[in-house]
């Protein structure tokens, strides 16, 4: 006769994470998978069972009928696992809910979340990214080449040859747009990557540290100076520096992970700078708080609708106000921002009003001494 197996080393066992309710929604039972992929949340499930764990499942899920409480019934009424998924951190989670009968005939509804394997994916991503850069830098090295020559035989008034350089540099330069678009687009698509397949939850935990803002800003300011922050196409490029104004403490620390910080003041002020007037300012200010550090970005441009609200952070979808949609985009910046803040354990969110401005928001944490002997947290 086998030797009795204990059910929870089993389950620890499962590469699979597995959450498993009794039929009054108590949590009672899930293994080791479970808390790597659900973190501090799982201890809020076990305290509230099935109605928190409804709750934080359906984050980001728009359709009813994909939403959990959806997925039981059906599971209850076919008598079978049925397939859905949830959304964290960026990362679509594929999931089964079933059913187990026990004794008495008491129902027991089980989760179990996949451990996706992105390796062969990531290969395969990787490497297309590799040759559209590599054909990105090619092209751009011969449109530079192209327009040096050109040039020169421009410049030589209204001659023939100086016509057909004029001609010619107008298709160079758009050729030069498109390829500071692919390359901006590449960019997004490697850190969407990062996002769906949960890399950047190591990505933080490795290079989140003590970050002096007063250096990091000052390095920051400096930066925009040899960066294309905006696209070659948006009419605001000549004077947005001397829009820019910052208010900050002369000593603050934050715990952060310094390139995803990088990232979001760079799309917050981008988006500033682009839906907003010529000449109006736009402020940066940085305020400490008693456990957080707070980041706006506020401007006074043409605010956001409120029908429009939620398509904000959703990926590759942009509000479809004119100002907006005049201006090129791919509706990826601000969903990117606020997964990449959330993974450093903070929050990204906005204020605005039509016709008068808006103001984006950062909170992070604060740099404690507690923080340098909790790197993981």
């Amino acid at each position: 006769m086998a030797e009795a197996l204990d059910i929870e080393l089993v389950l620890d066992a499962l590469g699979h994470g597995v959450l498993i309710f009794g039929s009054d929604g108590r949590l009672v039972l899930h293994n080791r998978a479970a808390g790597t992929l659900l973190g501090n949340d799982l201890r809020v499930i076990r305290n509230e069972g099935w109605p928190l764990a409804e709750a934080l499942f359906d984050t980001g899920i728009n359709d009813d009928e994909y939403k959990l409480a959806a997925v039981r019934k059906r599971m209850l009424q076919a008598a079978e696992p049925q397939r859905f998924h949830i959304f964290r951190s960026g990362e679509y989670i594929p999931c089964w809910a079933s059913s187990i009968v026990g004794a008495g005939g008491v129902i027991y509804t089980m989760l179990t979340l996949d451990v996706t394997d992105w390796q062969v994916v990531d290969q395969v991503i990787g490497r297309f990214r590799d040759e559209m850069r590599d054909a990105v830098r090619t092209t751009q090295g011969h449109v530079d080449l192209i327009q040096k020559t050109l040039q020169q035989h421009a410049d030589d008034g209204d001659s023939a040859e100086a016509r057909i350089a004029r001609r010619i540099g107008g298709f160079t330069r758009l050729i030069a747009n498109h390829m500071s678009r692919a390359n901006r687009f590449m960019m997004l698509l490697e850190r969407l990557e990062a996002l769906r397949t949960g890399d950047i939850r190591e990505t933080v935990r490795q290079e989140r540290r003590k970050i002096d803002m007063v250096d990091f800003m000052e390095d920051f300011v400096e930066e925009l100076h040899e960066i294309q922050l905006l696209d070659p196409e948006t009419e605001n490029q000549a004077d947005y520096m001397s829009r820019i104004e910052l208010e900050m403490p002369n000593e603050l620390y934050i715990k952060g992970a310094p390139r995803y910080l990088r990232y979001a003041l760079q799309e917050l002020l981008r988006n500033a700078i682009m839906y907003s007037l010529r000449g109006t300012p736009i402020r940066l200010r940085i305020q400490g708080r008693q456990t957080t550090v707070q980041i706006e970005v506020i401007d006074e441009g043409y605010g956001i609708r409120e029908k429009e609200w939620r398509r904000v952070f959703t990926a590759f979808e942009r509000a479809r106000q004119p100002q907006i949609i005049s201006e090129f985009g791919y509706g990826l910046c601000l969903h990117l921002c606020k997964q990449e803040i959330e993974a450093m354990n903070g929050q990204l969110w906005f204020s605005t009003e039509e016709n008068v401005g808006t103001t984006f928001c950062i909170n992070l944490p604060l740099w404690s001494t507690s923080s340098s002997s909790n790197k993981d947290a």
